[in-house]
């Protein structure tokens, strides 16, 4: 049986970069026109490997940044200013996009809005603790401190 390395992930055969056994009119008729698979030859497996490292080398990095930004961001103390009453209830509130956009105009750092965990909007003054995601399993809490816009 020939073996095939796959360049897309196939349902019921296996994820990209696998090397799998198939029939050869399989490989022949339906993997190969429809660039799903490639014969598995000396070299394509040595590109293979070479591709599946450098992925796996790029994600090891991705994950690096993370845990630098989640610690810069443990350190990072947010302010931002809204308008309020003489009750220290704001006019409107302070969302995950607000949060978001603080961090981006402090640190740099682009994090999606729906990785920003609050239960409801702050619709207080004062001082909060928020979580942030930065990656699947990063987590950060930035302290957010909303104060009354002059």
């Amino acid at each position: 049986m020939p073996q095939a390395i796959l360049l897309q992930d196939v349902e019921q055969l296996g994820e990209r970069g696998a090397v799998v056994d198939v029939s050869p009119g399989y490989l022949r008729n339906f993997l190969i026109p429809r660039k799903l698979a490639q014969p598995a030859t000396k070299g394509a497996l040595e590109v293979a490997e070479q591709r599946q490292a450098a992925a796996e080398r790029a994600a090891r990095e991705a994950k690096d940044r993370a845990q630098e930004n989640a610690a810069m961001l443990g350190r990072t103390v947010l302010t931002i200013a809204q308008q309020a009453g003489d009750d220290g209830r704001l006019f409107g509130s302070v969302t995950s996009q607000d949060i978001a956009d603080a961090i981006r105009e402090a640190r740099g750092i682009r994090v999606d809005k729906r990785k920003i965990q609050l239960e409801e909007p702050i619709r207080n003054i004062g001082t909060h603790m928020v979580v942030v995601e930065i990656e699947e399993g990063v987590h950060a809490t930035v302290k957010t401190m909303v104060v009354e816009q002059k």
